[in-house]
């Protein structure tokens, strides 16, 4: 048995638990989780939030650690590796979006890191925990140095949910990308965004983020509740990336969309966006597009993109008994920008 913080109930506080993990079988992975982000995820999960949550919810799904183990078929690993493990631990792998590398839209639903297969199934426990086994094939290798780990670990998700869709759009040199929110999403967002070259505009609520953004990385920065500076980029966007994860009004940030401009949505709130109106659509073939993490091999090169930038993540160490008053400093968003579990404390 290993330690572990998990929910028992959607009102529950998560506690200390123990689980059992599976011993690592020929193509398998043992892993020692060093560190584990804190996402949005794991508080909808552990509260029920989308109404599909397997109980008792152990979360975590932006997981760094060391390589203990390493089953006989195992190629590419060994034991003292760093190595990740993000959102998904297994898919069919034979369907079409399997065989194009494109695991997250697995037609048979991936297996989750926590909460189990998509569409039913016996449950997973994730980072929250002192180790974790994986098949090999979703195992991400890490590049960057040792004593960046604990702000790689968010990279897990908020990076590749981030870098996924501001490489299918092909932000870049030339291109003009709007980044809606500066939370955990938002703020990888404007540093990809700003090292794949693009023109980076930040759209916020807080006036207080305009000088953190630009520290991100960001060459404007707008106040989103300033009707002037927001009609000031009417027509002007090629691309944003809308990563607010609470219902708000779509249509203010369509108009400033050029026209065949696209606005991908990756926040994922409890309750609908309102609908937008279709003359913002019609009347510049502007579109409203989802992203859902990446695949396997989308991830690797997205580790490695971070690597070679020296990219990580702004993060707030914490220890795993403060999970909880994390959670709720999260909903406030009083974090900058990134909870990050120590596994050193699970004890």
């Amino acid at each position: 048995m290993i330690k572990a913080y998990a929910a028992q109930s959607p009102t529950s506080p998560l506690s200390p638990f123990e689980i059992e993990r599976r011993k690592p079988g020929p193509e398998d992975v043992g892993i020692e989780i060093l560190y584990c982000g804190v996402c949005h995820s794991d508080l909808h999960t552990a509260r029920n939030e989308w109404q599909n949550t397997i109980y008792p919810s152990v979360p975590g799904h932006e997981i760094v650690g060391r390589v203990v183990s390493v089953g006989e078929k195992v190629k590419n690993f060994r034991p003292g590796d760093l190595a990740g493990v993000g959102c998904m631990v297994d898919s069919c792998g034979h369907c079409h979006p399997c065989s194009e590398g494109e695991e997250q839209y697995c037609e048979n639903g991936f297996t989750g890191t926590y909460n189990g297969p998509l569409f039913g199934g016996e449950n997973t426990y994730g980072g929250y925990s002192q180790s974790i086994v994986v098949k090999e094939q979703f195992v991400l290798r890490i590049g960057h140095e040792e004593k960046d780990l604990a702000a790689v670990a968010p990279l897990l998700c908020a990076g590749i949910t981030t870098y996924s869709p501001l490489r299918h759009w092909k932000a870049g040199p030339g291109k003009k990308v709007g980044i809606v929110g500066l939370g955990g999403l938002g703020h990888m967002g404007v540093k990809i965004a700003h090292a794949m070259g693009a023109h980076v505009t930040l759209f916020t609520t807080s006036p207080s983020k305009i000088e953190d953004g630009k520290r991100l990385g960001a060459d404007e920065v707008c106040v989103s509740t300033d009707a002037g500076q927001m009609a000031e980029r009417a027509n002007r966007l090629d691309f944003i990336l809308n990563t607010v994860a609470a219902p708000h009004d779509l249509d203010a940030y369509l108009q400033l969309l050029k026209h065949d401009g696209t606005m991908t949505l990756v926040g994922a709130p409890a309750e609908p966006h309102p609908s937008p109106g279709v003359f913002n659509l019609i009347l510049k073939r502007r579109q409203i597009a989802g992203s859902l993490i990446g695949g396997i091999r989308e991830t690797q090169e997205m580790l490695d993109f971070c690597a070679k930038h020296g990219i990580t993540s702004d993060i707030e160490l914490i220890p795993a008994s403060y999970i909880n008053e994390a959670y709720e400093r999260m909903l406030k968003s009083d974090v900058k920008y990134r909870f990050v579990i120590d596994m050193a404390t699970l004890k």
